[in-house]
């Protein structure tokens, strides 16, 4: 089924929406120095930290920029959650584990309930109907996307907001330390010399409707078309070629179009080892040797994890209201496995697709690939 996207809202270490889109542009970065933790026992230097000068003796909790998205999000698309019936829908990857690493190792106060989401949102939007979180690693917020369409064509809310959201812990930095041996200072997707993932952190969320419900003139972002959906467990973390490309074959048919329809891809590109190869091999299993543009975000984000889907998801609808398709920020030299993609690489693209295909895979071969239409107004 088909959804209107009628409001969103996004917040990443580069800022809003819309200041993560110019960074993307201008091929803008926002990794950093890592301030969370002791690097030398991390084993990681940089990191992609929303900077929001919080104290140390406060629980660091993503329901509070979920709760502030789903808020302007609701209020973008003029959705009154007390006369229509609101469903959220929360993808994340680790949920609330950075106040449980805080409460554990430092003392500072946590309660059972701030580890849901619900009560985050629930305290800025209380006539919400039900919130939903389910945690599918770096897919989730794209399975979010899908429960919510679903959620409307059953008719069990009037007006569904998918979101997702995470925040920087100490034990995932721990293993990234583990995997780059820390020489990794920034996401460098498809890079020839990738020097593997870095976290990055914040929350999104887009605001679902019915195509016939938003036709009183209100504005609409975009339509989303499908999402395509496996589950592999073809390994722990390795991803599976297989499986992603029927996710990209399986969205298309949801969609309603071809392969030949797609006019963008966002890719994953978390500029890891194993990733970035089969993911490059699949798109052109789908695509062939003369297919779309394909771009990543995450050289300017870091991996947002549950909020990857989404943020990219926002980036696509962006570019195409723009007509401008944001490099690879990051890629220096594309690798070879690469030669033969579409890579927007060193500036920005004039283009204006009517569809976008975005991609997000996670550990488990939990993969979500997203089709998106351009919207007319």
């Amino acid at each position: 089924m088909s959804a209107a996207i009628t409001g969103s809202s996004m917040v990443t270490c580069l800022g809003d929406l819309e200041a993560t889109f110019l960074a993307l542009l201008e091929g803008r970065s926002g990794v950093a120095p890592l301030r969370l933790g002791d690097p030398g026992k991390l084993g990681v230097t940089h990191g992609y930290e929303i900077q929001d000068g919080q104290p140390a003796s406060q629980p660091r909790l993503a329901g509070d920029w979920l709760a502030d998205c789903v808020t302007k999000a609701l209020r973008a698309a003029g959705v009154d959650p007390a006369r229509r019936r609101v469903a959220v829908i929360v993808g994340t990857g680790l949920r609330e584990l950075r106040a449980v690493e805080q409460w554990h190792a430092d003392g500072v106060p946590l309660r059972l309930a701030q580890l849901h989401f619900k009560e985050a949102v629930r305290a800025a939007v209380p006539e919400v109907t039900e919130v939903h979180t389910i945690a599918n690693a770096c897919a989730a917020s794209g399975y979010a996307l899908a429960l919510g369409a679903d959620i409307l064509e059953l008719g069990d809310a009037d007006v569904v907001v998918a979101a997702g959201c995470d925040t920087m812990t100490e034990s995932m930095l721990t293993v990234i330390g583990k995997v780059t041996a820390g020489t990794s200072d920034m996401v460098r997707p498809f890079d020839e010399d990738r020097p593997g993932v870095l976290l990055g952190e914040g929350a999104v969320a887009v605001v679902l409707e019915r195509p016939e419900d938003v036709a009183d003139g209100r504005p609409c972002l975009g339509v989303l078309r499908g999402v395509g959906l496996t589950c592999d467990a073809y390994h722990e973390t390795a991803p599976d070629q297989a499986g992603i490309v029927a996710a990209m074959r399986q969205a298309h048919e949801y969609a309603g179009i071809s392969a030949d329809d797609i006019g963008l891809v966002v890719a994953h590109g978390t500029s890891t080892g194993l990733n970035d190869p089969t993911e490059g091999a699949a798109l052109l299993d789908v695509f062939g040797p003369d297919g779309p543009p394909v771009t990543a975000i995450k050289g300017a984000t870091g991996h947002t994890s549950g909020g990857s889907a989404l943020m990219s998801v926002l980036v696509a609808l962006s570019a195409m209201r723009a007509g401008t398709v944001p490099a690879v920020v990051g890629l220096r030299s594309p690798m070879p496995e690469a030669d033969k993609l579409n890579l927007v690489h060193g500036a920005p693209l004039q283009v204006s697709p009517r569809h976008a295909q975005i991609n997000a895979f996670g550990f488990g071969g939990v993969n979500a690939v997203t089709i998106v239409e351009a919207s007319d107004g």
